[in-house]
């Protein structure tokens, strides 16, 4: 039996609340155990709104750094999953708010937004995804956020800076926007050009 194996038989399971409190104070095994139980839930909700692999990769990375970095004044008022989730879906629309306004200086197109993890019935996935990015933008973070992420309108307009009644009317006008789409047989799948 190696040494590591052997300190992992000897080292009794930590509650969460030990691993934050020891991760807190700089313990790597704390934060790798807390890493390893939050990490997939984190990418999920940032390749949502990235919409890219690619960028969901840095975007979960820096939501990492700032939650080890906040990590000591966690002060429990909500559950650690919930405050990770909430820190990871606020670096990802500051990162991508950065990105669009660096794009929008070099060129007025939209930037394609969240898709969501497939699963389920391929074709209706690709069909939900080309509406999706047919979406406007300001509507589909609204989507994302209230509909796939649960947030409330109240919780949508501080995250994206907008009135709760402007969240609700931009919802709405997604929702009819996704039906309409649904609905027309032009939607094409991005990655094969074909209909689906």
């Amino acid at each position: 039996m190696g040494l590591k194996a052997q300190y992992r038989e000897n080292t009794p399971a930590m509650t969460e609340a030990e691993l934050i409190e020891e991760a807190g104070r700089g313990s790597p095994r704390a934060a790798r155990l807390l890493y390893e139980r939050h990490a997939p839930r984190v990418y999920a909700v940032v390749r949502r709104i990235a919409g890219d692999d690619d960028l969901a990769q840095d975007y979960a990375q820096e939501a990492w750094v700032r939650v080890f970095r906040a990590l000591p004044d966690f002060r429990g008022d909500a559950r650690f999953s919930t405050w990770i989730h909430r820190i990871a879906v606020n670096s990802a629309l500051q990162a991508l708010r950065t990105a669009e306004r660096r794009e929008a200086r070099r060129a007025p197109l939209p930037r394609s937004l969240p898709t969501s993890t497939r699963t389920g019935d391929p074709l209706l996935q690709n069909r939900l995804e080309a509406a999706l990015d047919r979406v406007p933008p300001g509507m589909r973070k609204v989507l994302i956020l209230h509909d796939v992420e649960g947030y409330t309108h109240q919780e949508v307009g501080e995250l994206l800076g907008i009135t709760p009644g402007t969240s609700k009317s931009q919802l709405s006008k997604a929702r009819a926007r996704m039906r309409e789409l649904l609905r027309s047989s032009d939607i094409v799948d991005h990655d094969t050009g074909a209909e689906a």
